[in-house]
């Protein structure tokens, strides 16, 4: 097969329906998200992500495509690596810029190799170290592939890492009650506990789906989304014409949560799904009350998976405390490519180290299971 390789700047410059058949059903790597994310300024060379995404063509068809940024900062891509880049630095050498293939601020499971069949992504994996090395930058990081994905690139000469998130899996549950039946008596005595102080606050739900949502809707949860970060002395990744712009060409993976009180609203939460997979993203109040971060970002969305059969609620990154709530730990995984070779081997035997630690944790956390036995 001939394959043409190019470098793509902006997504203005591929049909999204070629695109989007490469993308596998996953709503973050979709070109509206994508898209939304550059046109928006959120995710833009001005705020250090410079799209430099890969793509392979055969008979003028695209086959294989990789989102992949120049990177002058390490910031909205959780997998750290803090201390390597001021490793760099305290030697006098520079970490900035270097390429990262990752969804923006998105802590998401997902392809990264995106690929017709397994010849391109073979052709598209073999220019992307090609890209590597003639970029002269200090390495490349893919962060969150899939297991098999991560081999392939560990194949190529990639370091992996593993990590840990907290997904909750629907077992066939008919209603929410059948799934608390299913935890421990403590663990669901708590949940009951912090669903009734919700109500108690004079807290009502309203669960609107993306084609539901009124402007008005999204400018409130962005106030509430700013306000999380302002409680962090922080900055939001995330502007306003951002979420209108994913309102208005994503709104079937989009479902709105708003907590309202005497018909205002206080508080809101954001999740991304599809058919299978429910997707925790954002959340922000305006006061705070009592146990409504978890009514508004845990109990709504796994009522909405129980109500329309979706498999599996990804809780995003980090959070012991979702193991409470019926979520259970999982393995991720990034692959790193440092080109100092003296560099690259510390980096390499702290990765193994760190390894059997994750491995330690997940035991550990695997007997904590929240399940009656």
């Amino acid at each position: 097969m001939e394959y043409r390789t190019s470098v793509i700047s902006s997504l203005s410059d591929v049909a999204p329906a070629e695109w989007d058949r490469l993308a596998e059903g996953n709503p973050f790597l979709s070109h509206a998200f994508l898209h939304a994310l550059h046109e928006s300024g959120s995710a833009a060379a001005e705020t250090g992500w410079q799209p430099q995404f890969l793509a392979v063509h055969a008979g003028g068809e695209l086959v294989a495509a990789m989102p992949l940024y120049v990177k002058s900062h390490s910031y909205g891509e959780y997998v750290f690596d803090w201390a390597w880049a001021d490793a760099y630095h305290r030697n006098g050498i520079e970490y900035y810029p270097k390429l990262l293939s990752a969804i923006p601020f998105t802590p998401v499971t997902g392809t990264r190799l995106m690929a017709r069949d397994p010849q391109a992504r073979a052709a598209l994996l073999a220019f992307l170290c090609e890209q590597q090395l003639a970029a002269a930058m200090s390495s490349t990081h893919i962060l969150y592939p899939p297991q098999e994905e991560a081999e392939q690139l560990a194949a190529a000469g990639f370091m992996l890492r593993s990590g840990v998130q907290f997904h909750w899996l629907n077992q066939g549950y008919q209603n929410f009650d059948q799934f608390l039946q299913t935890l421990e008596h403590k663990k669901r005595k708590n949940i009951r506990a912090e669903r009734r102080k919700v109500q108690e606050a004079g807290i009502t739900m309203r669960q609107l789906r993306g084609s539901e949502a009124t402007e008005a809707d999204w400018r409130f949860f962005h106030r509430c989304y700013s306000n999380t970060y302002a409680e962090h002395r922080s900055s939001p990744y995330l502007n306003l014409d951002f979420w209108l712009r994913l309102a208005r060409s994503m709104p079937q993976h989009l479902l709105l949560v708003l907590a309202e009180r005497n018909g205002q609203p206080v508080a809101s939460s954001l999740v991304v799904y599809t058919s299978d997979t429910l997707y925790g993203r954002y959340w922000g109040a305006m006061e705070h009350i009592p146990c409504l971060h978890f009514e508004t970002a845990y109990y709504q969305p796994l009522e909405f998976c129980i109500a329309n059969g979706i498999g599996t609620f990804e809780g995003g990154a980090q959070g012991e405390h979702k193991m409470a709530r019926g979520f259970l730990p999982q393995k991720t995984w990034s692959a790193h490519w440092l080109a100092h070779p003296a560099f690259s081997d510390a980096v390499e035997r702290f990765l193994e180290r760190e390894a059997g630690g994750i491995d330690a944790y997940l035991d550990e956390l695997n007997e904590r299971t929240p399940f009656r036995s």
